[in-house]
């Protein structure tokens, strides 16, 4: 088994009209033994920036924790928000740093610009290699139902409703296609002027 599988998640980031949502489960297991059903694998890093982590469970918060301390760092130093972009080149540095004994988490960052509010959505690897797509984006341990479900169900200018049904629709099909990850889910839908939050019941089997 991988180190990358241990755990089990499933994290999914796309893009609407004006707006962009994050979804992760909930499960915390070792490997077919669930633990609990209430882990956190997306953080906050600002009002309309979020980054989700997937992978070993304990560099998940390792990691979450050392971006949390440069992000206060650089937002103490350029007195201002960070952008989502210049944040993500944040991650990429960190992991990069670490290629030689790499944190084993695969993040996926979604947020709006604080000045334009464009969109934006990344993932990388474990050693920082960013990917940047106008659609959609997922880590974990069933990415390839995930691509299945979002290449299938995604459109483009989605409403934040439409996007909140497109995007559980597909994290809640995908898990169901796989042995380590479910449990429950949450969903953050990142707008303008509000962040919502949705906490969606799964199949528990």
């Amino acid at each position: 088994m991988s180190i990358m599988d241990y755990n089990g998640a499933a994290i999914i980031a796309m893009k609407g009209k004006n707006c962009v949502a994050i979804a992760s489960d909930r499960r915390f297991g070792v490997q077919a033994q669930t633990i609990s059903t209430d882990f956190d694998k997306i953080f906050e890093m600002g009002p309309r920036l979020y980054i989700g982590l997937a992978g070993l469970a304990t560099d998940v918060q390792t990691v979450s924790q050392r971006l949390k301390f440069r992000l206060n760092l650089y937002e103490l130093r350029e007195n201002r928000r960070i952008k989502p972009k210049t944040f993500m080149s944040m991650v990429s540095n960190l992991l990069y740093e670490r290629r030689f004994g790499p944190y084993f988490a695969e993040p996926v960052i979604a947020g709006l610009d604080p000045k334009t509010h464009a969109p934006y959505i990344a993932s990388m690897d474990l050693i920082g290699c960013p990917m940047v797509t106008d659609d959609f984006v997922v880590s974990g341990t069933c990415s390839e139902q995930m691509y299945g479900m979002c290449e299938s169900l995604w459109e483009p200018n989605l409403e934040p409703d439409d996007l909140f049904e497109t995007i559980s629709q597909a994290l809640l099909n995908a898990v169901d296609r796989d042995a380590v990850s479910g449990w429950g889910a949450i969903v953050h839908i990142i707008e303008q002027d509000k962040v919502t939050t949705r906490t969606l019941k799964a199949r528990m089997d």
